[in-house]
């Protein structure tokens, strides 16, 4: 199978194409390729890809705060360049999203089908991407997760663990609420979705939910620093560029259906310490 993978450098897409090894990959990422250069739906059409797999996206939430329009360049006009080359080739397209296409004021996980409202311009710029995608892609996997890790990387994780080496105490937030999705885990799942030719849109997470606060408990906790103090506080305790919704975990039904789950969060992270 011919494969495209955007953002390849990425934690998603690195884990993607060490996945999808055995398969012919046309790997995509600056500054070789620009997903926002009209140009690339040609490139990905000669390829001639079966499969195109897009989790490129500028994904620093503050960044799309301050800049807007560079979000929806990005995110919404990249997607579109991405989707019209799935179009023109009739290639199967994946489309990873975020839980930020929610407003956050639910009381129960969000499913698949509840209606987005998101309040920021990340979220905003990705649920262009996911409105423009469902347009122009014939067959499409619209995929949203929330608070991804890996391995290796600098994500929540690896902050939190910097932090307390540095500061020695931490404050962190209790209102900011969702489900921790470990990227090797995901990236498992993603395989078995794309290989069952059921197009639609998908909650992939981590079993379970938790608050940044318990995050970063279980983090400190596994990684030898359970003795750092850590304040529980809220987040309007401090101000920053993007606003994330507050309570914005993900149901999956609609992949469950199909047989694909994913463990709890609190063993993944286990297994995120080990690698």
């Amino acid at each position: 199978m011919k494969i495209i993978i955007t953002g390849y450098k990425g934690q998603v897409g690195a884990a993607l194409q060490k996945a999808f090894a055995e398969h012919e990959l046309f790997l995509v990422d600056l500054p070789e390729h620009d997903i926002t250069n009209p140009e690339t739906v040609a490139q990905f059409a000669d390829f001639a890809p079966d499969l195109i797999l897009h989790p490129a996206a500028l994904t620093n939430v503050d960044a799309c705060a301050r800049n807007p329009r560079l979000a929806y360049h990005v995110n919404a006009f990249g997607t579109q360049n991405v989707a019209l080359a799935a179009q023109r080739t009739g290639a199967a397209m994946l489309y990873i999203s975020t839980n930020e296409v929610f407003d956050g004021t639910a009381t129960d996980p969000y499913h698949e089908f509840a209606p987005t409202n998101p309040i920021n311009p990340y979220a905003a710029s990705k649920l262009a991407g996911e409105q423009i995608a469902a347009r122009l892609a014939q067959k499409l996997y619209i995929v949203r997760i929330a608070w991804a890790f890996a391995p290796n990387s600098n994500m929540f994780p690896a902050k939190i663990i910097r932090a307390a080496d540095e500061r020695g105490a931490l404050k962190v937030v209790t209102d900011e609420i969702s489900s921790p999705t470990y990227v090797p885990d995901l990236v498992a799942a993603l395989k078995k979705l794309v290989a069952t030719d059921h197009y639609g849109t998908y909650h992939l997470t981590n079993a379970g939910i938790c608050s940044r606060f318990e995050f970063a408990r279980e983090i400190l906790r596994l990684s030898g620093r359970g003795d750092i103090p850590v304040q529980p506080i809220t987040s309007d305790a401090f101000e920053r560029a993007s606003t994330p919704p507050k309570y914005a975990p993900l149901q999956n039904n609609c992949a469950a259906a199909l047989g694909i789950t994913m463990r709890p969060w609190q063993e993944a992270l286990v297994d995120y310490f080990a690698a």
